[in-house]
């Protein structure tokens, strides 16, 4: 089965694009709770994932990104979204693995991420649905955080219909 691409233009992107930042994210669920990445500090919460480093797969990508943010070990067993957002002059295109808990690492953490308080928390996937739902609550204050959150309610939304329709 192929990705599906799901587009988001934000409304302050410009006509044309001069950077692109290619990342994968993995959706990992266990219990009905999805592994979530919770930057306790600024109360941010994301899918763990970030930006493809140079001569990497998609899926080492996403295998590298998960155990650095969450200390889990995955296994990727499909991409089945592909996230293709315009915000100013950035492409981001994103790559979103369901994945399988393989084993435990240690997280390895940016100094950045050590600073907002990185932290891997197991949340019922309905709760996270609910809390990236109010992504427009951020349109006034937070553009990058009313965009991810949209990003990931979207994508969130396609994994449960997947999963209704299996």
């Amino acid at each position: 089965m192929a990705a599906k691409t799901i587009e988001i233009r934000g409304a302050n992107a410009y006509e044309t694009f001069s950077k692109t930042r290619v990342g994968c994210r993995g959706i990992v669920v266990q219990d009905g709770s999805i592994l979530i990445s919770h930057e306790v500090h600024a109360d941010y919460y994301l899918i763990p994932g970030g930006g493809m480093e140079t001569g990497e797969t998609l899926e080492a990508c996403c295998i590298r990104e998960v155990r650095e943010e969450t200390g889990y070990l995955v296994q990727p067993v499909s991409c089945f979204l592909t996230m293709v957002e315009f915000y100013e002059e950035y492409r981001y295109i994103s790559h979103y693995f369901l994945c399988e808990v393989v084993g435990k690492a240690e997280q390895a953490l940016t100094a950045d991420e050590k600073a907002r308080g990185l932290v891997p928390e197991w949340i019922p996937v309905e709760e996270m649905l609910v809390l990236f739902s109010r992504h427009a609550d951020y349109a006034a204050t937070d553009e990058e955080k009313r965009g991810a959150y949209l990003r990931e309610y979207m994508t969130l939304t396609e994994y449960c219909r997947l999963q209704t329709a299996q």
